[in-house]
């Protein structure tokens, strides 16, 4: 597993850094998709990927719905921060119940996560709960086709490539089945929406089953979770309200800072 971390590593940095004349050419509407997967193609078989990658890659279609939806967002995020009463309301309804039953039912593996890591069992399953109801809907959308076309719009495509060559990446090593790709619109995978790129860098076989599975495996989601914020700067037992230097972290969890302070809330509350 190690090797092939490795190489998958190594893969993400080649798609960052990869010269101009290999670069698929972005659009700002879906002219020249084609010509953009025939590109990206030859970059990914650069960097290592093989035929199961490469067949997910050409299989995909151009989004406007995906496009509609990122453009949008931060609208979304600008009204929850300036109304955070309603959105953290709408966030956390129906939430505490869950939640509660979740940390006694996992207590055993909660406090063996918390110790290796350092994160308290409190955040970490408020992220479970609120990022997608502990894996009760964690999207439909086919992974590939979001990324593909979110790399293609000019608008982040810096941000989205590194994460659509991690994609494909995971397929190609069996991680993922394609067929179980499938998740947000922005490319989100998981029971707490890993990106692919954080996926393939933080992800964690904490069952030891020989993949880091974080669409079934509970054990892997948490862990996961933990070594993603322990790896951001997390410091082990301190407090995580507004102001400290953990709540700073969870900004690398989420950009939102109506987010951010949804979690600290709802974590402190239990």
């Amino acid at each position: 597993m190690r090797r092939n971390f490795g190489i998958i590593v190594g893969a993400i940095t080649f798609a960052l850094v990869s010269g101009s004349a290999m670069a698929a050419k972005c659009s700002n509407n879906g002219s020249g998709f084609d010509a953009f997967k025939r590109d990206f193609a030859k970059e990914a078989k650069a960097a290592g990927i093989g035929r199961r990658g490469l067949s997910a890659l050409a299989g995909t279609q151009y989004s406007p719905g995906v496009i509609k939806y990122d453009r949008s967002v931060n609208r979304s995020f600008k009204r929850a921060k300036t109304n955070f009463p309603s959105f953290y309301a709408k966030k956390t309804k129906g939430l505490l119940g869950p939640t509660r039953k979740r940390l006694k039912s996992y207590s055993k593996l909660l406090n063996q996560v918390e110790r290796k890591y350092g994160v308290q069992k409190e955040v970490l399953v408020t992220i479970w709960g609120m990022e997608t109801g502990f894996g009760g809907f964690t999207g439909k959308h086919d992974i590939v086709t979001s990324l593909a076309s979110l790399t293609h719009d000019c608008r982040r495509s810096g941000f989205f490539k590194p994460n659509l060559m991690a994609a494909l990446l995971i397929i190609d090593k069996g991680w993922i089945d394609r067929k179980q790709m499938r998740g947000a619109r922005h490319g989100e995978i998981g029971q707490t929406q890993f990106m692919a790129k954080n996926y393939v860098q933080y992800g964690v076989d904490y069952d030891r089953d020989g993949r880091r599975d974080l669409i079934r495996s509970v054990p892997d989601v948490l862990a996961s979770t933990a070594n993603y914020l322990r790896a951001h700067g997390w410091r082990s037992g301190q407090p995580y309200g507004p102001g400290t230097h953990n709540f700073r972290v969870l900004k690398e969890w989420n950009a939102s800072s109506a987010y951010q302070q949804a979690i600290a809330k709802f974590a402190a509350s239990l």
